[in-house]
């Protein structure tokens, strides 16, 4: 079987983890790397890469074309709406879904001075970045894993954040503060591999084999909480959702301006059996709490290129 993945460090690492587990199921693959818009256009924010799915489209193409039979996504890069040829075959246990603020000498965040510059690319980190400390400038931060860190290092930031799964799955140990989600919601699904395969194929029977259940339900809760103000995957919105027994699930979800000076948020434990209700009754509620409106207002500030320096 051929898997296909992107180039990059961390895309490369994410595959490794796949291709290793199926060998331990007796399966061989041989690995296609191709390069996606997301990764080529590393000059602009990711914005305004033309559409949804700048890190997916391209690997979906190849899969419907017949050229790779096994794709492996970082699941938060996901379009919610799926080719009805592919399937979402796995999704494995999740690593940290956490937020990190990377320092070259350890710095907290409450620690940086006024006017201090962070580097991201993520709108919802800069907007909770605003949030939490106005007084913080933040700047776009493009490239890959390696790439940020380089310009860290060299001085271009005072700090940057990262996903903690990120340096997880490097293999890397960094002095990080790990950011508190109640200030700093993740991104849905933050923290997780999906593999895609063609619908009803081998590859999906035999992917399937490492599925974790618990991590789909947590991603299916974070996706349908936030489906209803319709923000894709650039617009600042937050979606955590994780076991805290057997029968209970505690979601936590939010809204924000891009200068983080609004938010609506909903943090609510809902049942497992009948999840899905439950999930969608939060994402009317985000709705009627304005967090479609401050989704508008956002996604026509990045439009205008209001947002180059909030």
């Amino acid at each position: 079987m051929i898997i296909g993945t992107r180039g990059s460090a961390l895309a490369l690492a994410q595959t490794e983890t796949i291709e290793r587990l199926l060998s331990e199921l007796g399966v061989s693959v041989t690995r296609k790397i191709i390069k996606t818009s997301g990764d080529t256009f590393t000059d602009r924010p990711l914005h305004e890469v033309a559409g949804v799915g700048a890190f997916v489209r391209e690997l979906d193409d190849r899969m419907l074309e017949g050229e790779i039979d096994i794709s492996v996504h970082s699941m938060k890069d996901l379009p919610t709406v799926r080719p009805e040829e592919l399937s979402t075959s796995a999704v494995l246990k999740r690593d940290s879904p956490f937020d990190v603020l990377l320092t070259m000498d350890g710095t907290r965040m409450d620690e940086l001075p006024e006017e201090a510059v962070l580097g991201t690319t993520s709108m919802r980190r800069r907007a909770q970045i605003l949030r939490y400390r106005p007084d913080l400038h933040v700047q776009d931060l493009r490239g890959n894993i390696n790439t940020r860190i380089r310009k860290l290092e060299e001085g271009l930031y005072d700090g940057i954040l990262l996903a903690e799964a990120g340096l997880q799955r490097m293999g890397w140990e960094m002095n990080v503060q790990r950011l508190d989600p109640q200030f700093f919601c993740p991104s849905a699904n933050q923290g997780t591999i999906a593999v895609v395969t063609p619908a009803k194929s081998e590859a999906e029977e035999i992917t399937s084999n490492l599925d974790h259940q618990q991590t789909r339900i947590e991603t299916h809760v974070e996706r349908i909480a936030i489906a209803d103000v319709e923000g894709g995957c650039t617009a600042p919105i937050g979606s955590f959702a994780h076991f805290i027994n057997d029968d209970e699930i505690s979601i936590c979800c939010e809204v924000l301006a891009l200068d983080g000076s609004e938010h609506v948020r909903i943090e609510e434990v809902i049942p497992v059996q009948n999840y899905q209700d439950h999930a969608k009754m939060i994402a009317r509620g985000l709705v009627q709490m304005g967090g479609k409106e401050l989704v508008q207002r956002a996604v026509c500030q990045l439009a205008s290129g209001l947002s180059d320096e909030v």
